[in-house]
């Protein structure tokens, strides 16, 4: 009888040991960041933006780590950069996700709503109440003028920039027109990194233009964008676009300079 215990005892320790390697192993998993190939499969991106409750940011930044990234991937939906703002009273969380289409991202979403793993998650992360207050959501496609998001997929840390252009009425398409010309090789030459330049695909949004670019550090982002302003050839492009459009192309510009989270798959 003294052996079978012992036995047993022998058992459910191997057992437990056995489950805990497993959650951990399932709970710590990086997501491999995703090829060229699968993000040119996915042409439609989702800029999400999670207000996390006061005092959750941690909490939902360990989640998306140890859980919703992996679960994303498990439904098709390909994990793109994930970013907190410098300043961040409202305590954000931004994410790029993509897809192959508006309706695969529905099934998708629909997919892991639905996955009793997922379920499971949230109902044990929010134990102690809710980690998101709102959620904000953009749906986009890339510019014609976009460098491929594939080229940002590299390992150097650096300090994100996110732009969100309002055109004046009638000048969305002179506003893409100064960018395509540019704007963009004028940000190259101050070393300013171009990753990916996006339009909203809702109709009310249609005067909007949203991008994405990277500095070095914030002193750097300064010095650039001060050499890049006061550039005789931003200069006469900016006065010329503008004499064509009847004035300044833009309503409303709004700048958040962000840092990648510890998993996001660009750095």
């Amino acid at each position: 009888m003294k052996k079978l215990s012992i036995a047993l005892l022998a058992f459910s320790i191997a057992a437990v040991s056995c489950t805990s390697t497993k959650t951990s192993s399932s709970s710590t998993a990086k997501i491999a960041k995703p090829s060229a190939s699968i993000i040119q499969q996915n042409p439609f991106y989702e800029m999400r933006t999670y207000y996390a409750a006061p005092g959750k940011l941690a909490d939902l930044n360990a989640r998306f780590r140890n859980n919703t990234m992996r679960i994303f991937a498990k439904h098709g939906i390909v994990n793109l950069g994930y970013w907190v703002p410098v300043e961040n009273p409202d305590n954000k969380l931004i994410y790029f996700l993509s897809y192959p289409s508006r309706e695969a991202r529905d099934l998708s979403w629909k997919a892991f709503s639905a996955d009793p793993e997922w379920q499971a998650v949230a109902k044990a992360s929010e134990a102690n109440g809710k980690l998101v207050a709102k959620v904000e959501s953009v749906f986009m496609e890339n510019t014609d003028y976009s460098p491929a998001f594939k080229d940002a997929m590299d390992n150097s840390s650096r300090m994100y920039e996110l732009r969100t252009y309002t055109a004046s009425a009638g000048n969305i398409d002179n506003l893409h027109d100064r960018f395509r010309n540019y704007t963009l090789g004028l940000f190259k030459k101050h070393s300013i990194t171009n990753i990916a330049y996006f339009k909203p695909t809702d109709e009310k949004q249609k005067d909007v233009l949203i991008y994405l670019i990277a500095h070095k550090d914030k002193p750097a982002a300064d010095a650039s964008w001060k050499a890049f302003r006061e550039d005789p050839e931003w200069v006469a492009a900016k006065a010329a676009s503008e004499v064509k459009g009847g004035g300044s192309l833009t309503t409303n510009v709004a700048s958040v300079y962000m840092v990648s989270t510890d998993y996001s798959p660009i750095k």
